[in-house]
């Protein structure tokens, strides 16, 4: 059997091809733009990841028999807002996890709802780069767009609906959107209502590991798959490189210097830090940092 791995980065794409005994065969990456249509704004087009995604496959696949892939997971960049109207349509360019225009929504959120209340609903404080000052945001400038949502998703999630039909999103992207209670895994109604979203707008959870569904017929056929393979709900790059580094479990710590820079600390048991974010990792033990 053959599997898939698709990493979303923020500049590329980096699709990687193993076996079944986790031996990498190939490599492929695609990239594709960013935009900065203001100063401190970083945006992307949803449809360019979809394409350097479809377009990588079947340079990843050329030279093997595609019958015997069997799953595909995604990882990939964090925090960033893809709203969707009722057709499915990209209805913008998506917000980014480095765009700096919520400094507004982000005030309004640690000093008006407060850090304290904040960090309760979701083991987090607000920080620019998350998803829900990014919805308010878009609720006060951009309010047509806003009344035209009608799901909101992470990027490499929308990866995983545009292979499956499936809106869903895995707990580790999620608990960075300071939507989700990380603490009972579930979205937080008080969070929804404080951004003016409703849970039907929101993607179904799941574990990492967990199946969400199988290839969108006419998916598989354009891209010579089975209709059968099997994709995961995958992971946040950050909580992905955590289980790839070993850091898993009580006191483990790994440092990432890319775009970004992280210093990531893994626990047995949920606690909350309230200078610092909280993410389930995707492990069935819950482990969080």
């Amino acid at each position: 059997m053959l599997f898939i791995g698709i990493d979303l980065g923020t500049s590329a794409v980096k699709l990687l091809l193993s076996d079944s005994k986790g031996n990498i065969l190939k490599t492929v990456s695609r990239e594709y733009p960013l935009m900065f249509p203001k100063p401190g704004w970083s945006e992307q087009d949803p449809y360019l990841w979809w394409e350097a995604c479809r377009d990588g496959m079947k340079e990843l696949l050329d030279g093997f028999d595609a019958s015997d892939v069997a799953g595909i997971g995604s990882g990939g960049q964090m925090h960033g807002l893809v709203a969707l109207d009722k057709d499915d349509k990209v209805i913008r360019p998506a917000i980014l996890w480095n765009d700096g225009r919520t400094s507004d929504e982000v005030d309004y959120l640690n000093d008006v709802i407060g850090k304290k209340r904040l960090s309760e609903l979701t083991a987090n404080i607000a920080f620019a780069g998350f998803t829900a000052p990014k919805i308010l945001w878009m609720k006060k400038n951009e309010i047509e767009n806003f009344r035209r949502i009608s799901k909101i998703m992470l990027p490499k999630d929308y990866i995983n609906y545009r292979l499956t039909g499936v809106h869903c999103c895995d707990y580790s992207d999620a608990s960075g959107m300071l939507l989700l209670d990380v603490k009972n895994r579930c979205w937080s109604d008080e969070m929804l209502e404080i951004c003016g979203v409703r849970k039907d707008q929101m993607p179904a959870l799941y574990e990492s590991y967990e199946v969400v569904g199988t290839l969108k017929a006419e998916v598989a056929r354009e891209l010579g798959l089975p209709q059968s393979v099997k994709v995961v709900a995958g992971a946040g790059d950050n909580a992905a490189a955590a289980v790839g580094t070993g850091t898993v479990g009580e006191g483990r710590c790994n440092i990432s210097l890319g775009t970004s820079g992280t210093v990531f600390i893994s626990s047995d048991n949920f606690s909350v830090d309230p200078t610092m974010p909280c993410m389930p990792l995707p492990t069935q033990t819950g482990a969080s940092i």
